[in-house]
């Protein structure tokens, strides 16, 4: 027992070089593992006397003791030093400016549209849609567009190739045709606006292949002129929420309406920008053209299944793109199908800008 404080600090030093767990576990099996040293002294005792074996047996117990509570230690420090290092592997710098999260954008298009429709839902309106795709009878004939008018010509129209019974189907150059579809389905008396895309031939500063339209129609016993002029009066001033926006009708010709009308208001042209509202021509004044409409022809009516003895109306069109341009200030149509992110993020709006008639259309 005599070269028991030379084992002590052997077996100290090996439990404090220990660089990780698992070293430190040897150090532990070679002081007080089955075969360690502490044990092997341990197993000496019998072969002491009564006086020896107590001294020698309370010094190993202290030892053992010792080693113990310095593995324990070490162990600590061990596992400190694993929460340290895996913590500065795992490091945010909480000072650096935070990376946005990518913000979608409501596209002006889809803006416009739910403002209209929340307009028109306060009137009254029910929301009708019908396929992009229309044969001639819906697209045309129903709405008495004789066969010679220029609409039917392949330069203004995209037509199919002929099917097998040699009919030539077409994409829908309005959205008239959702109107022809809902008097047939559930006829008169009817209220609805028909918003969707349509397509023409043209593409230039103002105008695109594909665009978007919204179309109202009226269907009642009674309803005339003055009801028309005073739909489109309230829509105007919700819409560009101006109040008392002067209006002028210009007569027209439209097939499918008589008598029809273009439908100027009143804007102002002052510093090169464009303000909706005004008087009209007077003062600095001038007129801009914004929809077309009129009373449904009779023709139509019989068409659709409609008796034009018991019942009339009253319709009109509206480019839904022209209106964001008018009201947003976009000067050239074709961004708005550029796919320009850029251009989106600018003139977007932001998922929470949800337009109604009690909060406001634009916030």
């Amino acid at each position: 027992m005599t070269d028991l404080e030379a084992l002590r600090e052997t077996l100290l030093a090996e439990i404090a070089a220990a660089g990780d767990l698992e070293a430190l576990d040897r150090a532990r099996v070679a002081a007080l593992g089955k075969k360690g040293a502490v044990t092997a002294h341990m197993k000496d005792l019998r072969d002491l006397d009564g006086a020896a074996r107590k001294t020698a047996g309370v010094r190993l117990n202290a030892l053992k003791d010792e080693l113990a509570a310095a593995l324990g230690a070490r162990r600590d420090e061990l596992d400190a030093a694993a929460v340290e290092a895996r913590l500065a592997e795992e490091h945010v710098d909480i000072t650096l400016p935070g990376r946005a999260a990518p913000e979608g954008r409501i596209h002006p298009v889809s803006q416009v549209l739910d403002e209209i429709v929340a307009i028109f839902g306060d009137m009254g309106f029910a929301i009708a849609e019908g396929p992009d795709i229309e044969d001639d009878f819906h697209n045309f004939e129903a709405l008495n567009i004789p066969p010679e008018h220029p609409a039917r010509q392949e330069h203004d129209t995209f037509y199919f190739h002929p099917d097998e019974n040699g009919e030539r189907r077409l994409l829908r150059t309005h959205t008239s045709p959702v109107q022809v579809r809902a008097m047939q389905s559930h006829g008169a008396p009817l209220r609805i606006i028909s918003p969707g895309r349509t397509y023409r031939c043209d593409s230039d500063q103002t105008h695109t292949p594909m665009f978007h339209q919204v179309e109202g129609l009226v269907i009642d016993e009674a309803t005339h002129m003055g009801h028309l002029k005073g739909c489109l009066a309230d829509f105007i001033s919700a819409f560009f929420e101006v109040g008392d926006v002067p209006m002028r009708f210009r007569p027209s010709y439209f097939p499918f309406t008589s008598p029809s009308a273009e439908v100027d208001i009143a804007c102002t042209r002052k510093g090169g920008t464009l303000r909706i509202g005004g008087d009209g021509g007077e003062g600095g004044g001038d007129w801009l053209e914004i929809l077309g409409c009129g009373m449904v022809h009779e023709k139509v009516l019989a068409n659709c299944g409609v008796d034009p003895a018991v019942y009339q109306g009253f319709a009109f069109g509206i480019g839904i793109d022209r209106l964001a341009m008018l009201k947003y200030g976009i000067n050239d149509l074709r961004g708005f199908f550029d796919a320009d992110l850029r251009w989106l993020r600018h003139y977007g709006f932001t998922a929470l800008d949800v337009p109604t008639l009690p909060a406001g259309l634009t916030r």
